[in-house]
């Protein structure tokens, strides 16, 4: 069963794009355990270069090494944080995204999610995926756009709802 659950986010303020020089996305990894995570993050880092969105990767050890050794020369990996500073950064009101996408699978990622969208000025977008993403998503209760699909392996299904769901979001920006 593949699903979209578009919610209204709330806007970006106008001090937030006054903040940016530039639009600013960060994808947050986590543990990657479930293997379309790394291949969805660089097509959406690709996706939204396309676009001119700055994509920031913040991650754990083990999430940030994957890409960025699968994308060695950095034609679409930039700049790549770790997770709990990027959390830091925002708490600090150092830096702010126009932009989060939020890799979920586990209760870990809807805590992550949970904790970007109460610090950030940006539009959070829940990318929830693995073997019961329904359950998962069922327990992220902030306002949030949600990608909720079934895979674990294919990141095709993942990408196609991407694909649907990505013009809307960059428009709203």
């Amino acid at each position: 069963m593949h699903t979209v659950t578009v919610q209204v986010v709330r806007p970006i303020g106008d001090d937030i794009q006054k903040k940016a020089a530039e639009r600013s996305a960060v994808l947050l990894l986590g543990c990657p355990q479930v293997p379309v995570q790394t291949s969805i993050a660089l097509y959406l880092l690709s996706m939204l270069r396309k676009k001119g969105i700055k994509g920031i990767i913040a991650g754990n050890p083990a999430a940030r090494r994957l890409v960025e050794v699968s994308d060695p020369d950095h034609h679409y990996v930039g700049e790549v944080i770790d997770i709990d500073r990027c959390v830091a950064d925002l708490a600090e009101k150092k830096r702010d995204f126009s932009l989060c996408f939020a890799f979920i699978h586990n209760d870990a990622g809807v805590s992550y999610a949970a904790t970007i969208g109460s610090l950030s000025g940006g539009s959070l977008v829940a990318l929830i995926y693995g073997e019961h993403p329904e359950d998962v998503a069922e327990t992220l209760t902030v306002p949030c756009e949600k990608i909720v699909v079934k895979a674990t392996h294919n990141p095709m299904p993942l990408k196609n709802k991407i694909d649907e769901v990505l013009p809307w979001v960059v428009s709203n920006l």
